[in-house]
């Protein structure tokens, strides 16, 4: 089974992420809307196929990170999310919720051995 197939999205604290996002943007270019960044790809072995990866900053204070302490959060791509938590939970990985479903796909969030809070995405 394969488990991670990507980076889904890079997301990160900032003390001010309306300053941050206009420096990006004029700095590195950015296009940021009101929810950060996509950057869109095709899928290596369907280049049909267009995947894409998110990058936000959010407010200093978010409460969305915890229970981790750090300032980063990143989002890994999977295949079929259902299937990896049955596993991960099997192997005593800390799941911190349950799957959730939307429109852009299934996500769950869980943590690394330090303490790193994970969102695994798989996309539809």
């Amino acid at each position: 089974m394969k488990r991670v197939t990507g980076i889904g999205g890079v997301f990160f604290k900032s003390t001010d992420p309306k300053k941050t996002n206009e420096w990006y943007a004029k700095h590195l270019g950015i296009d940021i809307s009101p929810y950060g960044a996509n950057f869109e790809w095709r899928e290596k072995d369907d280049h049909e196929r267009i995947g894409s990866t998110a990058w936000n900053a959010f407010k200093q204070e978010t409460k969305y990170f915890e229970p981790s302490k750090k300032d980063f959060m990143i989002n890994y791509r999977v295949e079929d999310l259902e299937k990896l938590v049955e596993e991960l939970k099997k192997e005593g990985v800390t799941v911190c919720d349950n799957i959730e479903s939307y429109d852009y796909g299934k996500f769950v969030h869980i943590m690394d051995n330090d303490g790193n809070k994970i969102q695994l995405w798989e996309p539809k």
